[in-house]
């Protein structure tokens, strides 16, 4: 039977490290230049890397992954703009497909459309989706955010009680900064509920080795000219704890 690996990304440093702290028996493996976190969590293997920001990157670090570190399920978290408008800061999204939302081959192909694959969107995987779903929901119950988050940055980011929303996720080499791109997205793509610079990448080439994979995304702001003034505290105190806390209830 094939040994159990779990690859963890995040984009950014502030995102990632503190799943890397939770390792036990950590080395690191440095490849191109990417340093990649071996170890274990609760007996489980598990492989931590951030790939920096933007679709390539993300797409060769996950490639890597799977061809170098043998991972057998991918977990993706970090933070995300939201597009829904019931969508709040500090509420999470758990991606059920994703799209690359600046995809355009056309007319050689339908606009969205992998050429030469006939997707446009890639969905998660099922199993990993429940798992993801139970852990993200055990984290927002009972207040307990307010225990392991200082009350000071939830009430800076007016962080009262988040939810977790499920939905499709779009991906794309761009900050939305204005209402001009969330409004012309929503035209398009109307059933969108975050926009990141990843997730679909690091989908299809998941899909492309049939590895399973969840993208997981807390909301930092509103994808508009409203967007968090500290984008980074945010990151760093919010998101990567959500990041921490999910990560540890799904490798129990």
């Amino acid at each position: 039977m094939k040994q159990r690996i779990i690859g963890i990304m995040g984009a950014l440093p502030e995102e990632i490290n503190g799943v890397v702290n939770l390792l036990q028996n950590k080395e690191e493996h440095r490849i191109g230049k990417r340093i990649y976190y071996t170890g274990t969590i609760n007996n489980q293997s598990v492989i931590v890397v951030y790939s920096r920001i933007g679709k390539v990157a993300a797409a060769a670090t996950v490639s890597t992954l799977i061809l170098k570190f043998n991972i057998t399920e991918l977990i993706f978290t970090g933070v995300a703009g939201g597009i829904a408008s019931d969508l709040k800061i500090g509420d999470i999204v758990l991606g059920t497909e994703l799209v690359q939302h600046d995809m355009d081959a056309s007319p050689l192909f339908p606009e969205f459309e992998i050429p030469l694959i006939g997707k446009s969107h890639f969905k998660s995987d099922k199993d990993l989706l429940q798992l993801g779903e139970n852990s993200i929901q055990q984290i927002l119950e009972n207040s307990y955010l307010h225990q392991v988050i200082e009350e000071k940055y939830l009430d800076q980011f007016n962080i009262h009680h988040p939810k977790l929303h499920l939905g499709l996720i779009a991906s794309g080499d761009q900050f939305f900064k204005n209402s001009t791109q969330k409004n012309k997205l929503l035209t398009v793509l109307p059933a969108t509920k975050c926009v990141e610079m990843e997730g679909a990448a690091v989908a299809q080439i998941c899909y492309e080795f049939d590895i399973p994979f969840i993208i997981i995304r807390t909301i930092s702001d509103e994808a508009d000219q409203h967007s968090t003034i500290d984008f980074m505290k945010f990151t760093e105190k919010i998101s990567n704890i959500y990041s921490i806390e999910i990560i540890k209830n799904i490798i129990k």
